[in-house]
């Protein structure tokens, strides 16, 4: 593995260097307020360990008052209820245009407060605007059905509306902090909803930044607001009364927690949450491709991404050759600070998610696994850079093959027959994605359908589109996000009968 320590920031917008001088505040009512209390929290470069900006930490009084702020902008009579589907729908455009417009700047924020490659923020920053273009054509078409009525005697007509639930809690992670974002604030917007947005705490600055372009373009006071927080900011917002339906990606455990306390007022629920996704290469498929789907399936996005392909399945004739091309990947891998051209993948989120990666690569070497790239070596001193690592002699009993570390970690198990197969591939409580690699195109779509999963690859990995619906099987969460699908679970469907004298 080859490695870069620089942390060459000379190309910083002079906008960035202005944003991350001043104390981030919370946007309520489309207001910056500090905190109710007053309490900042730092947010941390994980290139560095350094500070970069100080940012207010709400409370349970400040989400109440993002709450009502949410529900003034949403009740008859506001400005955003009077805005018509075609007006919100322009709007909508505007902000995907001003995205586009702040790229840089937020692609350099959200590389300084995740760790990602600048050229991989740019990417998120692309989806966050196409997001906003492509529901923005949603806006006008939430269409409802006439249905027939059969009373004999009696005439009706019946049909169907959709209509926004009301005020929605977006509570998002740290991996991809912009794109999560908008994946909880489009859908909800373009179906008339209105959002308190709650960023991972790790990663809040291009929320934050965001939430002055919604601004910038005209979104109406209090349509979104963003409370920037630890859980239990977070735990207040999910067990608010005033909120009628909590959006969450993130872990399975936190999850589960929000399903129990959105009991409180049988709130509306949808989750994305945690994977571990099987990656199962056949004999006969393509195996430099296959090789380079690994890779990128395993080590995307510094591994921090709950659909990659972290449990690998070779058949026993070419497992040799494929360990071999992914150890060799691995390897070749320059492991630096994201604003650094050279480098290929910058560091985990945070310290604690660099202990817990490492912990489980230490775990598995314990538990007598083989390490054939990367391990628990830190390249430096300062920052959390974690190596890409393969490991293979693993069992399907260790931690290693059943939790999700959400680093850049693969395990690679030799498999026979199809049967086999696909029984350990579907051997686990997540659900989220999966993937196969066969040239016999039979093989790879019986494979795919057997397994056991939201979204399943064919002879690729991380083929993408904001048309797709996404989510998962199992433990890896309720309802669906993006595409037509995903404007479902924001709306609720109104039954109209009248009756024709």
């Amino acid at each position: 593995m080859t490695t870069t320590v620089s942390n060459d920031y000379s190309a910083l917008l002079p906008s960035v260097r202005e944003f991350l001088s001043k104390p981030q505040q919370l946007l309520i009512g489309g207001a910056w307020i500090d905190a109710a209390d007053g309490k900042t929290f730092d947010t941390i470069n994980p290139a560095t360990e350094e500070v970069l900006a100080q940012v207010a930490q709400g409370s349970a009084q400040d989400v109440d008052k993002a709450v009502a702020a949410a529900r003034t902008a949403f009740e008859d009579g506001s400005p955003w209820s009077r805005m018509t589907p075609r007006e919100r729908s322009h709007l909508m455009w505007r902000i995907g245009d001003l995205i586009d417009e702040h790229a840089e700047e937020l692609a350099q924020l959200e590389s300084l407060d995740n760790g990602k490659r600048v050229v991989s923020a740019h990417g998120d920053v692309g989806v966050a605007a196409e997001l906003f273009r492509y529901f923005a054509g949603w806006a006008t078409k939430m269409e409802g059905t006439s249905i027939p009525m059969s009373v004999p005697g009696r005439d009706f007509h019946a049909y169907t509306r959709r209509e926004p639930i009301g005020v929605v809690a977006g509570i998002v992670p740290w991996n991809f902090p912009l794109t999560m974002a908008c994946f909880k604030i489009v859908p909800a917007i373009t179906a008339g909803n209105t959002v308190v947005l709650k960023p991972a705490e790790q990663t809040p600055l291009t929320a934050l930044r965001l939430g002055q372009l919604l601004l910038d373009a005209g979104l109406p006071a209090g349509v979104v607001n963003v409370v920037t927080g630890f859980g239990d900011t977070g735990a207040a917002l999910v067990e608010h009364h005033g909120v009628d339906k909590v959006a969450f990606t993130g872990s399975t455990e936190v999850g589960k927690k929000i399903a129990a306390a959105a009991a409180g007022n049988l709130k509306k629920v949808s989750l994305e949450l945690g994977g571990k996704a099987p990656n199962i290469i056949f004999a006969d498929a393509d195996i430099d491709a296959a090789i380079a789907g690994a890779v990128l399936g395993g080590y995307f996005n510094e591994g921090q991404c709950c659909v990659n392909g972290s449990r690998l399945y070779v058949q026993r004739s070419v497992f040799d050759q494929v360990i071999e091309g992914v150890a060799a990947a691995a390897k070749a891998f320059t492991v630096g600070d994201g604003f650094n051209s050279a480098s290929d993948m910058g560091p985990l989120v945070s310290q604690e998610q660099h202990d817990k990666v490492l912990g489980y690569i230490r775990g598995a070497l314990h538990d007598g696994a083989t390490i054939n790239a990367g391990g628990p070596d830190a390249p430096f001193s300062k920052g959390y850079f974690v190596q890409p690592t393969l490991i293979t002699g693993v069992t399907e009993s260790m931690a290693i093959q059943t939790d999700e570390i959400f680093g850049p970690v693969i395990t690679a198990i030799p498999f026979d027959t199809e049967d086999e197969v696909v029984q350990a591939a579907n051997n686990t409580v997540y659900g989220l994605a999966a993937g196969v690699w066969s040239q016999n195109i039979g093989t790879a779509h019986r494979v795919g359908a057997r397994l056991r999963a939201g979204t399943v690859w064919l002879n690729t990995w991380h083929a993408d589109d904001v048309t797709l619906p996404r989510g998962g099987y199992k433990q890896s969460g309720w309802g669906r996000e993006l595409g037509s699908f995903g404007l479902d679970d924001y709306t609720e469907l109104k039954t109209v009968i009248a009756e024709l004298r």
